[in-house]
């Protein structure tokens, strides 16, 4: 596709920019270029390739929930894995200081 100045010119005025000459061909030339590119893309075949929404079919590893009720845990087991316990209350560190 063939970009002219013209095209250049508009789109900055949608856009609401303005451009001096020198950079307006560059911009000109860069954006043949890109459009350049997709031409190249469009000439692949892609018709045998199903379309997707991600690059990689992943499945879930994750393992199955089960239901625990809270009469089979105990306090320990449920402080197993706290970093930091003060009694019956986890600990953890400061993260609001309320100071005026």
């Amino acid at each position: 596709m063939k970009i002219s100045k013209k095209d250049v010119d508009y789109v900055a005025a949608l856009a609401r920019l303005e451009f001096e000459q020198k950079e307006e061909e560059k911009l000109t030339e860069q954006l043949a270029s890109i459009l350049g590119y997709v031409d190249k893309i469009k000439e692949v075949d892609t018709s045998k390739i199903e379309p997707t929404s991600h690059g990689f079919s992943g499945e879930n590893v994750w393992r199955e929930d089960t239901v625990v009720k809270s009469s089979e845990q105990t306090i320990e087991s449920i402080f197993k894995n706290a970093p930091a316990k003060d009694g019956m209350f986890f600990k953890v560190e400061k993260v609001m200081d309320m100071e005026d």
